[in-house]
């Protein structure tokens, strides 16, 4: 305590010097802290969205996730799945493309989903109701998300003619009027895109793909207590033609393919910053040291152990970088938070997905990092201070 007491007294006599210490380290230590937030921020927000609506197995006619033909044979193919022991539901979905009759009367491009039969479903209700179980309804029900509901004009309850474009061979198809059922939030939606969704049964319909028994993607939820690897290996083995993914074999994949990118802009950037962080502390260490030597020398001839002044220069490296970096946590927060929305505004970035995710490892890696460059800063400084000549110092002095 007394070191500490001695390393506080040295700083404040030395204010301007100790404020811009604390300053340019607050500066770098919030910018490192967005690199370690911005280095995992995308996987942890991806898991969090893929496990947001209960479904944590996704099946798929390919390997390659999300992209590749489509599962043939689809009602046999959720049958089999949802008799599994581990699995407590299956939800086929289908993707397409419709259009709508704008409010100057050109048409509006919309992305049309049709979903299967479940309890869970990928998005969440912000106004009027979900589909409903039933079977049919006339007219069949259609829930829209807000920006689609905001260019039509529509409202809960409210209808609207769809044409649909979903099959390659396309032709020109007759429009279907649907009854507005909600406006919800789907789960991966773009923060501009225009979306919609049906049952299934219906979206073929208005789709023209009536008889055809094909789907995009099989959504599967285990049972409580049940663990999606064991989901995924009975799904292998019951349909070796189907392709199942849990959510974290997605994540991974992801993260090894479409996420390269920011962990390498997070590395550089993060060792950039550490190293005008050290350069920083070891300047104005080793210059306050050049400045102390007389001082420093009539205190080793007081009394003073080499140890004690070592650790006084130590001191002050760890009082700066420990009250910079205090600083530095809050800024940082505010400054992703900035950096954050900037990057969702990017086009085809769903709404919910985050680049900057606060972890408590991420906090932990901040700590260490700093506490790392406290050391290494102080290192030559220390270095001098052990070597000082006290004799030679203060004959120096006095000629001086």
């Amino acid at each position: 305590m007394r070191i500490l007491a001695f390393a506080v007294r040295s700083l404040v006599r030395q204010r301007a010097r100790a404020v811009l210490g604390v300053l340019g380290v607050a500066s770098v230590g919030a910018l490192l802290f967005d690199m370690l937030l911005l280095s995992r921020g995308l996987v942890v927000s991806l898991h969090e969205l893929l496990s947001s609506a209960g479904f944590d197995v996704r099946v798929l006619a390919t390997d390659v996730p999300f992209a590749g033909p489509k599962i043939t044979r689809a009602a046999a193919a959720v049958s089999a799945i949802a008799a599994l022991p581990d699995v407590e539901e299956v939800v086929p979905i289908h993707f397409g493309r419709a259009t709508a009759a704008g409010r100057d009367g050109r048409p509006v491009e919309l992305f049309f989903t049709g979903m299967g039969p479940g309890r869970r479903q990928p998005w969440t209700v912000l106004e009027g109701d979900d589909l409903s179980s039933a079977p049919e309804s006339a007219p069949p029900e259609l829930i829209v998300n807000r920006h689609l509901a905001r260019a039509l004009q529509l409202r809960p309850g409210g209808e609207v003619a769809l044409r649909g474009a979903c099959a390659q061979d396309a032709t020109a198809l007759p429009p279907v009027h649907f009854r507005v059922a909600g406006i919800v939030e789907f789960t991966f939606e773009d923060v501009a895109a225009l979306n919609a969704a049906a049952r299934l049964s219906e979206f073929q319909r208005a789709c023209g793909l009536e008889g055809r028994d094909e789907a995009d993607l099989l959504l599967v939820a285990s049972r409580e207590g049940h663990n999606p690897s064991a989901t995924v290996r009975g799904i292998r083995a019951l349909r070796p033609d189907l392709h199942a993914f849990s959510n974290e074999e997605l994540v991974a994949h992801f993260q090894q393919v479409g996420f390269t990118y920011f962990r390498q802009i997070s590395t550089v950037l993060s060792s950039v910053t550490l190293f005008f962080g050290f350069l920083l502390i070891a300047v104005l260490l080793t210059v306050s040291v050049n400045q102390r030597f007389a001082e420093i020398a009539a205190l080793r001839a007081l009394g003073f152990s080499r140890r004690r002044v070592v650790l006084d220069v130590l001191s002050q490296s760890v009082l700066l970088v420990g009250t910079g970096g205090a600083l530095s946590l809050p800024l940082g927060l505010a400054l992703s938070r900035w950096l954050d929305a900037i990057l969702r505004g990017l086009p085809d970035i769903p709404a919910r997905l985050h680049f900057f995710v606060f972890e408590p490892r991420a906090l932990v890696l901040h700590v260490a990092l700093l506490a790392l460059t406290a050391l290494l800063a102080a290192l030559y400084p220390m270095r001098l201070v052990a070597q000082l000549p006290i004799a030679a110092t203060l004959r120096s002095e006095a000629v001086t």
